[in-house]
């Protein structure tokens, strides 16, 4: 990662998420500095999940624009939420983490040596190494975990999007990886992570936003979340209407 660092790795420009165009995520206006390790919380329902499936444009906006500063060939790395991911599918170890070289050697690309040793490292770092021939379906929350985060480590993105990554795996496993989110802030990536517990987000991240469907506050994470601002944006989602008009596309 070199070159000219823009101020600015994902913005946001009054923009409405939504499926069957009712808005989930709406009246967003904002940018994410580049290098920026920033957490984004909010009860249940708040749209977290949605606003990361926009950033990597799994949905598009129904109003609004999000703009992207990648370097040429980069793409965003994404790892979904847990559920979202079918651990039927017969894949090892290896070849899952492999997948984080498609992009630059496509899904029919061969696996030369230098690659090799890049997957070998990948798994060292995730503490998986004697794992490469493990079935995905065998593993543990934790140990599948540790391999998408190796998955991500090969993908080298700038910019990178966790979406709850720390949901129901071990205190080892969240120590470790959360080792790695620090290394990648310290390389100057931008890191955005969907959370829930709010202490690591004190302990670890410096930004946050905070939302409840719309933005409730931005900034500085002691100041974000104030006991005042949590109680609102739960309010706000406890109010939400779920068959409030449909947003209009006709300017989309």
């Amino acid at each position: 990662m070199s070159g000219t660092v823009a101020a600015s790795a994902i913005g946001f420009d009054e923009v409405t998420l939504g499926y069957g165009r009712h808005p989930a995520v709406h009246h967003l206006n904002g940018e994410i500095a580049t290098g920026s390790l920033t957490a984004i919380v909010g009860p249940n329902g708040a749209g977290k999940s949605t606003l990361l499936k926009g950033i990597v444009g799994a949905l598009r906006p129904l109003d609004g624009h999000i703009r992207l500063t990648l370097p040429a060939r980069a793409s965003v790395a994404y790892l979904p939420q847990a559920a979202e991911i079918d651990r039927t599918f017969p894949l090892s170890v290896y070849d899952l983490v492999a997948m984080g070289l498609w992009s630059r050697s496509g899904a029919l690309g061969g696996i030369g040596k230098g690659a090799r040793s890049r997957i070998e490292e990948a798994l060292s770092a995730v503490g998986l190494t004697g794992f490469e021939r493990r079935p995905i379906g065998t593993l543990s929350g934790g140990q599948m975990q540790r391999t998408l985060f190796a998955r991500l480590l090969l993908q080298d993105s700038p910019i990178i999007l966790l979406d709850e990554p720390f949901t129901a795996i071990d205190a080892k496993t969240t120590a470790d990886l959360l080792d790695l989110v620090r290394r990648w802030h310290a390389e100057a990536r931008t890191v955005v992570a969907v959370l829930h517990d709010i202490d690591t987000v004190k302990r670890v991240f410096p930004q946050t936003l905070l939302i409840a469907r719309e933005p409730v506050a931005w900034g500085a994470t002691a100041e974000v979340l104030s006991a005042a601002n949590l109680l609102r944006a739960r309010q706000m989602v406890e109010a939400y209407d779920p068959h409030a008009a449909a947003c209009d596309r006709s300017a989309a």
